[in-house]
């Protein structure tokens, strides 16, 4: 587990925007089996990755004129209860991190993993969160 004084940045840079973190399997378990709206779920993370694409990405994303009801992080490597809790939802796409996963009415959506964003500039990433927004939200 990441030192507090390590990931608190990180944690900051999507909280000063507005994402409610989820510490916990409850607090995860409370949000996502809403059964109306939608909600977005960053797993965020302390890798290169997430500071250069994932979270910016987010940011960018968020600013769409139709967004989800809820933004929400948990925190990879800090928050482990939350994060494993958020994973189960994201069944059957295997864990990863940074990633993030949009719901509707409790159901998965839109996932983009890692892999997706490696690499990728954030406004691609964050075209694929609008696209997806406008769809579903």
């Amino acid at each position: 587990m990441y030192p507090p004084e390590v990931v608190a940045p990180f944690r900051e840079d999507l909280t000063s925007k507005g994402f409610k973190e989820l510490t916990s399997a409850d607090e995860v378990d409370n949000h996502l089996n809403t059964k109306e709206g939608t909600q977005l779920v960053v797993i965020n993370s302390v890798c290169g990755c997430a500071a250069r694409n994932a979270r910016p990405a987010a940011k960018i994303a968020i600013e769409n004129t139709k967004k989800p009801n809820k933004i929400l992080t948990v925190f990879a490597g800090f928050h482990n209860e939350a994060t494993n809790q958020v994973r189960k939802y994201c069944l059957p796409y295997p864990s990863s991190s940074p990633s993030m996963a949009l719901f509707k009415d409790g159901k998965l959506v839109h996932f983009i993993e890692r892999h997706h964003i490696e690499g990728q500039p954030a406004e691609l990433i964050a075209e694929n969160l609008t696209a997806a927004f406008n769809e579903y939200c």
